[in-house]
Parts: structure tokens; sequence; C-alpha cells
């Protein structure tokens, strides 16, 4: 069997896993094998009954990835990998994701509730993420395809003060602005052409607003997020900081 994940990269995430309680982590070559599958499905985007043999049962995989969801293993993973962000400047933006007809259907009318909605592209879930100065992710909310961008702009920038907030003109919007400000946060965000006295920001800082664009490009290379094909927002955003988790290790 071939590993994807280089040695040193599965020490660190394997460490950081002993210290989570209620797993069995004493056999780490089958939390190896383990590990190395949920990351096989985040990369290719297969179904479950696919995956290659010598991963193990299919139905136990899909089980214990969904008990790791519901128990916070995958958030928590990525928060302690989160070592040293560089947070002189943070930048927010979305992105939209084209919904599988198979991420339907898991209750009558919940589909707000698992970040599903229809737009104009059709039945899409939408990535609201943050990044630090570097490109690193930071935080990800997941909201229904069709929310207008700036309604998570608040709850992502929730804990930082300080900082440079890079966004485009969709966040142009004085009551966010203001609540960044009073945290001693600066925005430089564009404002829009509708604007009857437009704001001044810092064109040059600006410029590195490309490198959340750029960390879109990179999660959209694993399939399984490139298209949604989980029912609920809670698995989909599993795979999601499995995909962030690889980022912080490169």
């Amino acid at each position: 069997m071939e590993y994807y994940i280089k040695d040193q990269d599965w020490e660190v995430i394997y460490q950081n896993l002993r210290r989570e309680k209620n797993l069995h982590t004493k056999k780490e070559e089958n939390l190896r094998v383990f590990y190395e599958a949920i990351w096989y499905m985040a990369r290719t985007g297969c179904q479950w009954r696919f995956i290659p043999y010598y991963y193990g049962d299919w139905r136990a995989l899909h089980r214990r990835f969904l008990r790791w969801a519901q128990k916070g293993v995958w958030e928590r993973l990525l928060e302690k990998l989160k070592i040293d962000p560089d947070l002189e400047a943070v930048m927010i933006d979305a992105t939209i994701i084209r919904a599988h007809a198979c991420a339907a259907g898991y209750k009558k009318d919940s589909q707000k509730e698992q970040a599903l909605g229809r737009c104009v592209g059709g039945f899409t879930s939408k990535i609201n993420a943050m990044v630090d100065a570097l490109g690193n992710p930071l935080k990800f909310i997941l909201s229904p395809g069709q929310q207008h961008d700036s309604k998570a702009a608040s709850d992502l920038v929730e804990n930082i003060q300080g900082s440079d907030v890079l966004a485009d003109k969709a966040y142009d919007d004085d009551k966010f602005i203001n609540s960044i400000e009073q945290k001693g946060c600066r925005a430089v965000i564009p404002p829009r052409k509708n604007r009857k006295n437009p704001r001044d920001y810092d064109k040059d800082i600006y410029k590195d607003r490309h490198l959340i664009e750029c960390f879109f490009g990179k999660i959209k290379y694993f399939r399984r997020i490139f298209s949604r094909f989980d029912k609920t927002a809670q698995a989909y955003m599993g795979f999601l900081n499995i995909v962030a988790i690889d980022i912080w290790l490169r």
C-alpha cells in the first residue's frame, strides 16, 4: 500500500491524535491507514463503496469518519496544527461549491440547516473562509449558495483584533467596517461604485488579497471539496478540515 502523507507529517498528526480522549490510538499502523483512507477520499472524490480494498471495509471507514466529525475531532486537530499564524493581516472571502444531487434529501426542509441552497449557479453551498497573511486557513463557515458573502463576515473575524482585514467590494458595509474598526482593525476594502462618499483604502496592501483566491484554488484540487457530495454540513466540514490540515503541514 502506498502512503500519500509524508512520514514527518504523519508523526505530527499522530502525536496530536494521541492527546484526544476516547479514541483508539494505540495501534498506530491501523490509525494511519484510516487517516490515509480519508485523505484519499478527499483527494479523489470517489464514492465510499469504491475506495480501494486495502483501506478496509468502506462502511466501517464511513461510520468512523462521521463519528469523528460529530465529536469534533477533525476540527480540534486543525486547531492544534494552526501554529503561530501571521495575524498582521487576515483575508476573508467566499466561494461557491456546486452540490451533487446525492447531497440532497437529508431531511425535509433542512437545506438551510445543512448549508445547501439554490442560486443562479444551481444547487450549491458556499464556503466562507478567513486566511492569515501567508494564506493559511484560519476559519470556515458554510452557508447556502444564495446567501450574500457579507452575512458571515462578522462571525469570521469575531476573534480578530489589531489586524488589517482585506476583503473585496462585497464586504463594503458600514456596519461591518465599524465593527472591525472598534476592535482596532483596519478595513482594507475597496468602496462600491454607488457610494456617495467613497472611502480611502490602502491599494498596495490590498494586492495581497490574491492569497485567499490562491487558497481556494488549492482546496479545489481536492475533488471532495470542489464538488459537494455529502448530505450533512458536518460531514462536508470534516473533509474541509482535513484539507486545511494538509495545507498547514506543507
